[in-house]
């Protein structure tokens, strides 16, 4: 891909994801499933292995203080929970609940079922072309964001 052809995949890329989390999110919350679409990442996040706080927060690229509101929120909503190991009572893990995987399950199906009621009138073609870019974007994306800028300078991607 050239640097123009990249630039401009960047730009239609800007463009449409927020199309899509609007959406999304449009839908979460006229299902009543989900009180801010930032706790979605969130919950999906911690449902992979327990967090810190300063994990979650460069993860998600926001400061400490907004990412300790959004925990705040999931905690006491009874979706994620505090502990900390028996080694060092300084660090907090943050881990999700049953009732926070049961959340995410839920959120999970709701966004699937509209985003598949989206795509459905897509031709066999499109639907296709739509499945492999996706593809293409699972694995540019795959690698953690804190790791990922410095190796894409340094070594380019090949896909």
């Amino acid at each position: 891909m050239t640097r123009g052809q990249a630039r401009d995949t960047a730009r239609i890329l800007l463009e449409v994801m927020p199309l899509v989390m609007r959406t999304v999110a449009a839908e979460l919350r006229a299902a009543g499933e989900l009180p801010a679409p930032a706790h979605f990442p969130l919950l999906h996040m911690l449902s992979e292995h327990p967090r810190t706080l300063s994990e979650l927060a460069a993860f998600r690229g926001v400061s400490l203080p907004s990412m300790s509101s959004s925990v705040t929120r999931v905690v006491g909503r009874g979706w994620v929970k505090r502990t900390g190991p028996q080694a060092d009572r300084r660090v907090v893990m943050l881990e999700v609940t049953a009732g926070g995987r049961a959340a995410l399950d839920r959120v999970a199906r709701c966004a699937e079922r509209h985003l598949a009621e989206v795509f459905a009138p897509l031709d066999g073609p499109a639907g296709r072309r739509l499945q492999a870019g996706l593809g293409v974007m699972r694995k540019v994306f795959a690698v953690p964001p804190l790791a990922s800028a410095g190796r894409r300078r340094r070594q380019g991607r090949r896909l």
